[in-house]
């Protein structure tokens, strides 16, 4: 099962998506549960700092709620380890948190914040491929934030950063069975599988 987890900030998609995939599978000895942590520090940012050291302890907390542990990956790619899910282990069970912060990754490491819109789309394309060539019998969690209910950003940054990932949401939102949209921690399910 492919489910993609949209929400606003602080909306509490992440808490809601490991909650999900911890009661679904956090018991289970034989699958591995993955988490895909994507933000990266920047260097003299305290703030960001305090903020991804508060979501591995509130991640780690609820894993030990379920009797399970995560094995964090948060120095790789989240393409590139989600186009090989044998090399996680047999059916292994993933989160990705965020798509967000990876796409913004991306973008610094391109430096694609002046480039016309369309420029990011096919450098996206390696993670939506992988989400629609995820195997049968192992899970998979996608959080992203949803940036389309605001207010038109000033920026042309924000704006390009607003509709690139817009757009990406829609494709994974194709390629997922499931759609959840958490709104002050409630979900809502958008899209579910047929049958």
């Amino acid at each position: 099962m492919r489910t993609l987890v949209l929400g606003g900030a602080r909306s509490g998609k992440s808490a809601w998506a490991e909650r999900e995939l911890l009661s679904s599978h956090g018991t289970s000895t034989s699958s591995p549960l993955c988490y895909i942590a994507t933000a990266r520090p920047w260097p003299g940012d305290a703030d960001f700092e305090a903020r991804i050291a508060a979501h591995r302890s509130r991640r780690q907390a609820h894993a030990r709620q379920f009797g399970a542990t995560w094995r964090t990956l948060d120095d790789a790619d989240a393409a590139t380890i989600l186009a090989h899910p044998t090399d996680l282990g047999e059916h292994p069970h993933v989160l990705l948190d965020d798509v967000g912060t990876w796409i913004t990754h991306l973008m610094d490491s391109h430096n694609l914040w002046e480039c016309p819109r369309g420029s990011v789309e096919p450098l996206t394309e390696p993670l939506v491929e992988a989400v629609r060539a995820w195997p049968e019998g192992s899970e998979l969690v996608i959080v992203s934030p949803e940036v389309g209910f605001g207010v038109i950003p000033e920026h042309r940054s924000g704006r390009l950063f607003r509709d690139e990932i817009g757009l990406l949401n829609q494709k994974l939102a194709a390629a997922c069975d499931r759609v959840v949209l958490v709104v002050a921690g409630c979900p809502m399910v958008i899209k579910e599988p047929l049958g």
